[in-house]
């Protein structure tokens, strides 16, 4: 029986490791800090496992996305917890726990996720894929990371964004085989949880523990600047959706998206760069094709 506590240094603001050692203060029996980028090979290391061991992802909602893709297709054994020290949290907010609660399996939560194809590449995610201003505010989060900027406002960025940094796009959606035409879009998120960017909440009817599996998809489109700026606040509070003259949701499995200009999108808070389209599929939709 041993327990591996994976960290990642580029979650809670450079603290993972000392958050690690924290745990394994706490921990009986044999244990393990593994820096999780250092992994190369997944399959090499999961393998040796049995039942009575356990993995700690210690990180935020990017590091839980990266451990799904990168164990993707690989049988997991043993038990998955999960110790959020991430800047955003929005997983943790959506399944109703809070920062500095013990480490907890969620095993059940990175099972059967749904996967998003970009530029001829696929990738699960857990929370959400964003599209429109959601991710140029991952870009320029980025940008600033890159700068040795510690404290990322992303709210403040997105702001700024909406006034000045980002032009609206015309948008083209597909749900389940019915096509839909968005003119002016500022978001165009598909979501398997509640919340993105920090406590947003652009589909709060959306449950990441529905049968079906569903995915629900949220356009705010249509309006200027200034109507954009004083709706956008209510985001936090999933009040956006009673203005239904610019905001559209589409519940399905099988969603497309594609926007009349490259833009930068953000899987589960992790950016690709240059996107004119997305293909979000659940993995319902995947196991009927």
């Amino acid at each position: 029986m041993k327990t591996y506590i994976l960290y990642n240094n580029l979650s809670g603001i450079g603290h993972a490791y000392e958050e690690a050692q924290k745990i394994s203060a706490s921990l009986a029996g044999d244990w393990e800090l593994v820096d999780i980028t250092k992994i190369d090979d997944w399959k090499s290391f999961i393998s040796p496992l049995d039942a009575s061991d356990s993995l700690i992802i210690c990180g935020g909602d990017g590091t839980l996305n990266r451990f799904v893709n990168d164990t993707d297709g690989i049988d997991i054994c043993c038990d998955v917890l999960y110790f959020a020290i991430g800047t955003g949290n929005d997983f943790l907010r959506d399944i109703d726990k809070q920062v500095g609660c013990e480490p907890f399996s969620v095993k059940e939560y990175i099972k059967d996720l749904p996967c998003v194809e970009v530029n001829g590449k696929a990738y699960r995610f857990l929370n959400n894929v964003g599209f429109g201003i959601d991710g140029y505010c991952c870009e320029v989060g980025d940008a600033l990371k890159a700068k040795g900027e510690k404290n990322i406002n992303y709210t403040s960025i997105a702001i700024k964004g909406l006034l000045f940094g980002f032009k609206p796009v015309n948008a083209t959606v597909t749900v389940d085989g019915v096509q839909h035409t968005y003119k002016k879009v500022w978001i165009a998120p598909t979501m398997k949880g509640r919340y993105y960017g920090g406590g947003m909440m652009p589909t709060p009817a959306q449950d990441r523990r529905n049968e079906d599996g569903k995915l629900s998809l949220m356009l705010l489109y249509g309006s200027g600047k200034l109507k954009t700026l004083l709706v956008f606040p209510s985001l936090f509070k999933g009040e956006h959706v009673k203005h239904t003259e610019m905001v559209a949701i589409h519940e399905g499995h099988d969603i497309s998206v594609t926007f009349d200009r490259p833009t930068a999108l953000q899987i589960d808070g992790e950016t690709v760069l240059g996107v004119t389209s997305y293909h979000a599929t659940s993995k319902v939709a995947a196991l009927t094709k």
